[in-house]
């Protein structure tokens, strides 16, 4: 069972989230959505829900970000220094010493 209210009847009368599966909460004035509140019965699994979700949204970009990682091969003449003895070495190449 489900009911939308305003924001100012839902803090007045917290109790509406016993009575409700849940609660969909609007800005009476304006008529813009603003979210959503849980009854308490359902509040763990929807929480288990939330952190698979968002758990699976974060190794999702991290895969996309793997496919790049270490695709890049350091030629042989590199290997082994720094980036600023890698600049050094490549002025002396284009640039003679």
């Amino acid at each position: 069972m489900t009911t939308t209210v305003g924001i100012r009847k839902l803090s007045r009368n917290s109790k509406l989230l016993e009575q409700y599966d849940y609660v969909d909460v609007e800005d009476k004035k304006t008529h813009e959505y603003k979210g959503l509140f849980i009854s308490p019965k359902y509040a763990d699994e929807f929480k288990k829900f939330l952190e698979k979700k968002i758990s699976r949204e974060i190794q999702e970009k991290l895969d996309e970000i793997e496919k790049f990682a270490g695709s890049i091969e350091i030629e042989e003449r590199f290997k082994d220094l720094s980036y600023k003895e890698m600049q050094q070495k490549i002025a002396e190449e284009k640039y003679g010493e």
